[in-house]
């Protein structure tokens, strides 16, 4: 039988699901992430550096962690079929599927993740999904424990919305909000008032639809109040925000500390504690 899917458990159930963005395409990152107590983690390719090859390695590293399990995510690049069978073959059991724009393009990434006759999904008899055809069950049943995910990132594809998130098969669908201010002529500013106000609209449709809201908001506060419009799925930091600003705050404080005459920070003065 399949590994129950956890995650997509979690959103049946609408019990929120906090997360955290991996683009750094390393095991050993995914490996320390998965430990942190996260609900789940976005393994990307889409931006990041990465191919089905690295990708088995990063989901062993998630999948390593009983302390503290996670949920992997996986990303591909593209809504491609053949992309799609490969994340499945080497176990991803949720796929993140980017630049949906329609009802067709979200039908037809479903089809990819379901064996014929209900889809377009390659038979492989001896894959790591189903434990090298050990799993004489998976062909019947991977589709119960699969969770598909389509990104919504443009004006135009909200204008689908509900035609996107009514497919059947769908389990939830993600506001790209980078994209989407890109789409809406303020690239960047997630926070302006048109950007905000979609996706605040967009969350709640998704819900009227019976299927889960989720969004990328490295903004706290803002990150919060999705989650209170009844997002279920959000991820709250990505692993190259955190190190890039851990870096350079440490940085600054000892460069500042070592100008003549400059105030030294307390911080910076304390004993490193691990």
């Amino acid at each position: 039988m399949p590994a129950v899917n956890l995650f997509k458990h979690a959103l049946a159930a609408k019990q929120p699901q906090i997360g955290i963005w991996s683009t750094l395409p390393y095991p050993y990152i995914s490996e320390l992430l998965a430990g942190a107590g996260f609900d789940w983690i976005l393994l990307d390719t889409e931006h990041a550096p990465s191919d089905p090859v690295l990708m088995l390695q990063q989901l062993q590293a998630v999948q390593a962690e009983k302390d503290k399990p996670t949920s992997a995510v996986v990303r591909p690049p593209w809504n491609d079929p053949v992309l799609i069978k490969q994340y499945l073959d080497i176990g991803a059991q949720t796929l993140l599927l980017p630049f949906v724009q329609n009802r067709a393009e979200a039908e037809a990434a479903v089809a990819a993740t379901r064996y014929p006759p209900g889809g377009i999904r390659g038979m492989g008899g001896t894959m790591r999904a189903s434990r090298f055809g050990r799993d004489t069950g998976y062909v019947k049943e991977a589709e119960r424990e699969l969770c598909v995910l389509v990104q919504v990132e443009t004006a135009e594809a909200l204008e689908q919305l509900e035609e996107i998130a009514n497919v059947d098969g769908v389990d939830g669908v993600f506001i790209g909000p980078g994209d989407l201010s890109a789409s809406m002529g303020v690239a960047g500013q997630v926070n302006h008032p048109t950007v905000r106000a979609a996706i605040d609209a967009a969350i709640r449709r998704i819900l009227a639809c019976g299927k889960a809201p989720g969004i990328l908001m490295i903004d706290e506060p803002r990150a919060r109040e999705c989650l209170n419009l009844g997002a279920l799925f959000v991820a709250v930091a990505t692993d190259q925000v955190l190190l890039r600003k851990a870096a350079d705050d440490v940085a600054a404080r000892f460069k500042s500390a070592s100008v003549p005459g400059a105030p030294v920070n307390a911080a910076a003065k304390a004993p490193a504690t691990y």
